[in-house]
């Protein structure tokens, strides 16, 4: 099979990415799992080349060969956007490629929950999107601009490294910039977009204190900002931010933090109890004056007990989330144990469930 044929069948098979490794079957990730194809010899160092020469063009082979690491973008009309990693491991080639819908998904694709409409339509503020690696954070974003561009009329700019979802004009005009060739850095991209009249500001991963100062200064003066974070929960989001700045600024970082934050959405992604893909349990904090007061006054670790109590309001901690899709059926409980990082609240909260 060639790379046109196996992402194909990476296509079909609803994968969400496929790898190639010497001594290995080409392999899908399948709902969070290797699956190897079956019925294709062991890869060669000489398969992986092959294929890496397919997909890139020169200029990429030739910067390969400087880096023995490169990230690019290669589509097959019709069919798919991939995003194509390769590096060098033991002397031979790595492929990875994630696999990119044309689709853009929508919120209730990605079962989120019904809150996230009403975040992405505040017209100020600072939402930050949070989770590991492959927890579906730009899947989220690409849901909830989807649904401003369906329903608000937005100067929508996103800075992204890579851009995966590609919107379309609707009500809203949207401009994507991609890391690396449309802009050299988060940090500049994010000053030039200030000046292009924005009103939403999307960053694709808020890896530095500079880059954050600026998010800052753009949802304080009047903008929407989206960011993404390796965190995973809101209290632990709130310290990243901090601790990304001197301790002399710590106090000041707080009260602007309290003054600007919207909303964190901490999620990761849980294989449903019938096999068919994954779903989302989020914790989710919305910042409301009792919130406020406890980032100004730097009391963190009571911001949990917070979302415990404030359901009505559209909050909730991930055991919540994770005991509510438990109840469903939605999910096993064996699932949710091994998800959730207060695993004796989660087993005390099952054992107090009685279904009315």
């Amino acid at each position: 099979m060639n790379v046109h044929e196996l992402i194909e069948l990476a296509v079909t098979n609803k994968a969400s990415d496929l790898h190639l490794n010497v001594t290995s079957p080409p392999t899908l990730r399948i709902y969070g799992n290797l699956v190897p194809i079956q019925g294709i010899p062991l890869l060669t160092a000489k398969d992986i080349q092959e294929a890496f020469e397919e997909v890139a063009t020169a200029e990429k082979r030739r910067d390969f060969a400087a880096s023995h690491d490169i990230d690019f973008y290669y589509s097959i009309a019709g069919l798919a956007r991939c995003r194509i990693n390769v590096m060098q491991q033991r002397n031979t080639l790595s492929m990875s490629v994630r696999i990119i819908p044309f689709k853009i998904p929508t919120i209730e694709d990605l079962n989120l929950p019904p809150v996230i409409r009403d975040l992405i339509l505040k017209p100020t503020g600072l939402i930050l999107i949070t989770g590991p690696t492959g927890s579906g954070k730009s899947s989220t974003i690409a849901a909830m601009i989807n649904y401003l561009n369906e329903n608000l009329e937005r100067n929508i700019i996103t800075i992204e490294d890579p851009i995966e979802y590609v919107h379309t004009n609707n009500k809203c005009l949207i401009s994507q910039r991609n890391l690396g060739e449309d802009t050299a850095s988060f940090d500049n991209a994010l000053i030039h977009a200030l000046r292009h009249d924005p009103d939403v500001i999307v960053v694709g991963e808020m890896r530095e204190m500079t880059t954050m100062i600026t998010a800052i200064r753009a949802a304080e003066t009047g903008h929407l900002v989206l960011g993404t974070l390796h965190t995973s929960d809101a209290s632990q989001t709130v310290n990243r931010i901090i601790d990304m700045f001197p301790a002399s600024q710590h106090d000041q970082v707080r009260s602007e933090l309290a003054q600007i934050l919207t909303a964190v959405v901490c999620q990761t992604l849980i294989p449903r109890a019938d096999g068919q893909g994954r779903v989302p349990a989020c914790e989710i904090m919305i910042v409301n004056n009792a919130v406020r007061n406890t980032i100004r006054e730097g009391r963190i670790h009571q911001l949990y007990s917070l979302i415990q109590v404030s359901s009505k309001e559209g909050m909730q901690t991930l055991n919540q989330a994770l005991s509510a899709l438990i109840s469903s059926g939605t999910i096993s409980e064996d699932q949710a144990f091994v998800i959730s990082n207060m695993l004796e609240e989660l087993k005390t909260m099952r054992h107090s469930y009685h279904p009315t």
